[in-house]
């Protein structure tokens, strides 16, 4: 029994922990506000704030819980589509905020195609993406 109310408070502390880290990580970055900023939709900065909490308790239930989905197809591309732009609004904001992408550029020489530099990132995440799921989710 008490092994089982440690093992309680450790995933409690280690999920606030985490959860703590990552709204600190958001905050820091500005991702909602300059999402807001960038897409002039001022007026749903709180559908922004509660899409981002239910994202992160949903994830945070599907994460402890073994579930499986029998979904049409469209329903796990919209699925797949969300966590794309998640991710890839993350990263975004990360490289902007640290200006990663004119400082690449400019130290390997590839100042004026900054184009075929994004381009060759976005199809080697593609290329990536479609190998591990065509590949390795069966």
């Amino acid at each position: 029994m008490w092994i089982a109310i440690a093992e309680v408070l450790i995933g409690l502390s280690a999920g606030l922990a985490t959860g703590a880290g990552f709204v600190a990580f958001l905050t820091v970055l500005g991702i909602i506000p300059r999402l807001v900023q960038l897409s002039k939709t001022h007026r749903f900065l709180l559908s922004y704030e509660a899409g981002v909490t239910a994202g992160a308790c949903a994830g945070t239930i599907l994460s402890f819980h073994y579930f499986h989905f029998h979904a049409p197809i469209l329903w796990i591309a919209l699925w797949g589509l969300l966590h794309g732009i998640f991710v890839g609004m993350l990263a975004a904001a990360l490289t902007e905020v640290l200006n990663v992408f004119p400082i690449l550029t400019r130290r390997i020489g590839l100042d004026g195609s900054l184009i075929w530099f994004f381009m060759a990132i976005v199809l080697g995440k593609i290329t990536g993406s479609l190998f591990q799921w065509l590949l390795f989710s069966y």
